[in-house]
């Protein structure tokens, strides 16, 4: 059971100095214990204290102790991962983790810089993934699940472990004699994701034993779909311009219009429509035929409305500053197209 596991490290070559996120369970015990035998010296460990339940300091202790005896520096940073309203307390956490990372990636106490960041998730976290995203009706962004690699803040990150089952990465612990922690929250039902691991994924593995290789399959032609997706997003981008012009969104297909808006209001914006919204948005945008047609509806978590020939976004709860349009005054327009 642990082939997959050796062969999944085999093929894992980041540039070093390399960073394992580290949490003390079995996943990340496996990837920082298989890191540090093969590259002494190149590797740190990171640990994120949540501060979510009584044990987290039991489990920044048992890190400390594992990463003494692997002779592994160890950064540990306190966050306050508590969900903001409307949030899930999987976001909130996973948030905070993220940040934290790109926290100790900016300092770096220890010689050379870190270059590579590795984190635990295998296949069965990907498994879910993708089903969370099917019970979602997600796009083919969400279907794509987890990339294995990507680069942000000058660092590449990686999941080398995607391929390999959360019980082949147990017995391969067990077989050096490792033990690691069990966060009692795994356990807790009332997270989806824990009710999909404890209930979903053993039904799955009943009727349809080898489910993760399929599922991991079906999440890369959903990640190659979603770069052709970006692709042509970028280049329709370019030609409907920025801001977008309403009259060359209208020369669009209804399902490139949907992917190039769905594009600049993440990639200018930093906001994500809900279905409802894009076919709202697309529906005023095909009624916009004359001068006086007005656009102003919510989208993502921001206001969207016609300026003249073009759209303009906005965040809808801060006001205009009076002194630079005057109280209550409307933004100009430009030419109706």
């Amino acid at each position: 059971m642990t082939q997959a596991f050796d062969a999944a490290m085999a093929g894992f070559h980041p540039p070093l100095p390399l960073a394992v996120a580290f949490s003390g369970g079995a996943d990340s015990s496996a990837l920082l214990l298989a890191c540090a035998q093969r590259w002494p010296g190149q590797v740190q460990a990171w640990h994120v204290h949540h501060g979510l339940q009584a044990a987290a300091d039991d489990f920044e202790r048992h890190c400390q102790q594992v990463c003494q005896r692997l002779a592994v520096p160890l950064r540990v940073c306190r966050v306050d991962a508590r969900a903001a309203p409307g949030q899930s307390p999987e976001d909130a956490a996973r948030q905070a983790r993220y940040q934290a990372f790109l926290q100790f990636a900016g300092v770096q106490p220890w010689g050379e810089a870190i270059k590579s960041v590795a984190l635990a998730q295998h296949a069965d976290d990907q498994a879910e993934t993708l089903l969370l995203a099917l019970s979602r009706g997600a796009g083919v962004a969400g279907l794509a699940a987890m990339p294995g690699h990507w680069q942000r803040a000058g660092l590449d990150w990686y999941r080398p472990l995607l391929r390999v089952a959360g019980a082949d990465l147990r017995a391969w612990l067990q077989a050096r004699g490792q033990d690691w922690i069990e966060d009692p929250s795994n356990h807790e039902q009332r997270y989806t994701r824990n009710r999909i691991r404890a209930q979903l994924l053993p039904a799955l593995q009943q009727v349809f034993p080898h489910f993760r290789d399929t599922l991991a399959r079906s999440a890369a032609h959903a990640a190659q779909a979603a770069e052709l997706l970006q692709e042509l997003a970028q280049a329709d981008q370019a030609a409907v311009g920025e801001p977008p012009q309403i009259r060359a969104l209208q020369g669009l297909s209804q399902a490139r219009q949907a992917n190039v808006l769905r594009h600049w209001l993440r990639s200018r914006h930093g906001t994500t429509p809900s279905a409802a919204q894009l076919a709202e948005l697309q529906a005023q945008i095909a009624a916009c035929t004359t001068r006086g047609h007005r656009i102003h509806i919510k989208v993502g978590r921001l206001m969207v409305q016609r300026q003249g020939a073009v759209l303009d976004c906005y965040n809808g709860s801060v006001l205009d500053f009076p002194s630079e349009r005057g109280a209550g005054a409307p933004k100009q327009s430009s030419p109706a197209p």
